[in-house]
């Protein structure tokens, strides 16, 4: 019999394991692939120590004085004068808070709107109990229908005894969430009845849909918020008092549905005939087809797509400020433009951008979960 002595198992070398082989593949696989990598890492040396040192190790964070337990720590506040220019002030940041939140409104009642927030962090929660379970729709239902009128009862006042908040002092952060929330929510059905409008077999229900969006399209989004914002009042009589905002999310709304019809439009398409056939077999008549069979998958196969309208419209909330309305970017300027501030519009814009990206970057990964969450692929 023969014996076959038991050999020792040798590692794979070091450049075919690990990081040295991600590099070796990735970064210096051929002259071109090198050339560019060092490339990169001379621009990113260009680059990234003078950005820390303004961001971070050369920017003032005196916040001023605070105490812990009896004891006192921190010097006096940083102003512009002792602030220098060769770095960030984030103290300005510190000061000017409540305008890029809150805008203008009245500092006593803010607490309305930081209510709201805690009621949008809630209904995520809720969303994510009730998933899956017994009744859920129509609790997930009622929840998106009353959520919104609750939150604009508590912003706006008038009601049980809540003092009024007119709508030119919202601002900030909170105004740019009402308008892309809006704007994302109430266009989103009206995108939809105007995909299945345009896939209609009635001649004018098509013809119409497609005018409207193939116009809507064809006009930049600050064309349409002029229009609104300027011609639309000449329509209504003299005394007629048509509130700013409402025009902005009128506008906004129909801009947005036209985008989202063309999205959804694209996930009809993509269904197959059988399934319109089976379900014009069982006997479905156009309203249970289509909800039941057609749009869920289309809604499905479209949701990349309709988050990355909606980050986009999320985006071109800043265009309101042509037109009056002081949005996180138009408080930027306004508080910049304090006499004892003059000067730190940059630390202004990098607040706005990461607060921005902050948002933007949660839509794209909760994204990412539904469509994990509704994928029927099946894969080994």
């Amino acid at each position: 019999m023969a014996v076959y002595e038991q050999q020792e198992l040798r590692k794979p070398p070091i450049s075919q394991v690990g990081i040295v082989r991600w590099l070796r593949v990735n970064l210096f696989s051929s002259r071109v692939n090198i050339g560019l990598t060092l490339a990169a890492l001379y621009m990113l040396y260009i680059i990234i120590p003078p950005l820390l040192n303004w961001t971070i190790f050369d920017a003032n964070f005196n916040f001023g004085e605070f105490s812990i337990f009896g004891f006192e720590f921190g010097e006096v506040m940083a102003t512009n004068t002792n602030c220098g220019r060769s770095a960030a002030c984030w103290p300005f940041i510190y000061e000017k808070f409540d305008m890029f939140i809150y805008g203008f409104y009245p500092r006593d009642l803010v607490w309305r709107v930081d209510s709201v927030f805690a009621m949008t962090a809630m209904l995520f929660v809720i969303v994510r109990l009730v998933r899956n379970r017994k009744g859920s729709a129509k609790i997930l239902l009622t929840t998106f229908v009353v959520f919104p009128i609750v939150s604009f009862y508590l912003i706006a006042g008038g009601v049980f005894g809540l003092e009024e908040v007119k709508t030119h002092q919202w601002g900030g952060l909170t105004l740019t969430l009402v308008i892309a929330s809006v704007g994302i929510l109430v266009s989103f059905p009206i995108g939809i009845l105007l995909a299945l409008g345009r896939q209609s077999n009635l001649r004018v229900i098509s013809f119409f849909s497609t005018i409207y969006i193939e116009f809507i399209r064809a006009v930049p989004l600050i064309t349409i918020l002029f229009m609104a914002s300027f011609v639309l009042p000449l329509f209504f009589t003299g005394g007629v008092d048509f509130d700013k905002l409402l025009r902005a999310l009128i506008a906004i709304t129909l801009f947005q549905a036209a985008y989202f019809a063309e999205v959804v439009r694209g996930g009809l398409q993509a269904i197959p005939t059988g399934q319109y056939e089976a379900a014009d077999a069982i006997g479905l008549n156009y309203v249970q087809k289509n909800a039941l069979i057609v749009l869920p998958q289309a809604l499905k196969i479209s949701i990349p797509n309709l988050v990355g309208s909606s980050i986009s419209l999320f985006k071109d909330t800043t265009l309101v400020l042509i037109i009056g309305l002081m949005d996180m970017l138009a408080m930027v300027n306004m508080t910049a433009n304090d006499i004892n501030w003059l000067g730190r519009e940059t630390e202004g814009f990098v607040f706005v951008t990461m607060t921005m990206w902050i948002f933007l970057y949660s839509m794209s990964r909760y994204s990412k979960k539904l469509e994990v969450r509704f994928s029927t692929d099946h894969k080994n």
